[in-house]
C-alpha cells in the first residue's frame, strides 16, 4: 500500500477550467498532470456545465485523488458572472461527491500566500513559483492551470489538523 497522496486541484470557470494533479512524494510535490477543461464557446451554460463535470469526472477516473480542492468564489460586482461561477463549482463539487472524494475550498490568496509568500501575488509570480516547487522545465499555462496547481501545493502544505476547517 502505498502512502503517496494525490490531490486534484481545479479552478473553475464556465470557459475555461484549469486544472492541477500533484502527488506528495515525501516532501517532494510531483507533477503529475494539470491544464484546462474548456467547453466550446458556442455551448449553451448548462452545455459547458456538463463539459465541466464530464472533465471533472475524467480526472477523478484517471488519477484517483484523495482530495479534491476548489478555488473560492470571490465575491463579484456582476451578478450574473458570481452566479455562474458559483454554478461551476457546484458542478465540480457533485463530480467529486458522487465519488466519494472529499471537497476543500481556498480562496485566491490563501493560495498565491502558500506558494509565492504574499497573497497578493499576480498571476506571473504564482507561474513562475509553481515552475520552481514542481520543478517543472517551463512555467505551466495557462494561468488557469498554475491557478490549478498553486491550489493543489496549498492543500498540500496545510497541516492535517486544520484541513478540516476548509473542508466543504
Amino acid at each position: 500500500m502505498s502512502n503517496q497522496v494525490i490531490i486534484l486541484g481545479l479552478d473553475p470557470g464556465t470557459k475555461i477550467t484549469g486544472f492541477g494533479v500533484i502527488r506528495i512524494e515525501g516532501h517532494q510535490y510531483v507533477p503529475v498532470d494539470y491544464g484546462c477543461i474548456r467547453p466550446p464557446s458556442h455551448y449553451k451554460l448548462s452545455e459547458r456545465y456538463l463539459v465541466i463535470c464530464q472533465g471533472v469526472e475524467q480526472l477523478i477516473d484517471q488519477h484517483q485523488p484523495h482530495a479534491v480542492v476548489v478555488e473560492t468564489q470571490y465575491v463579484s460586482k456582476n451578478v450574473q458572472s458570481a452566479m455562474k461561477l458559483g454554478m461551476a463549482r457546484g458542478v465540480i463539487m457533485i463530480a467529486a461527491k458522487k465519488r466519494g472524494i472529499p471537497i476543500y475550498e481556498y480562496a485566491p490568496s490563501k493560495a498565491k500566500l502558500a506558494v509565492v509568500g504574499t497573497g497578493r501575488a499576480s498571476k506571473y509570480q504564482v507561474q513562475g513559483m509553481v515552475q520552481r516547487l514542481l520543478n517543472l522545465s517551463i512555467p505551466p499555462t495557462p494561468e488557469d492551470a498554475a491557478d490549478a496547481l498553486a491550489l493543489a501545493i496549498c492543500h498540500a502544505q496545510m497541516p492535517i489538523l486544520k484541513q478540516s476547517q476548509y473542508e466543504t
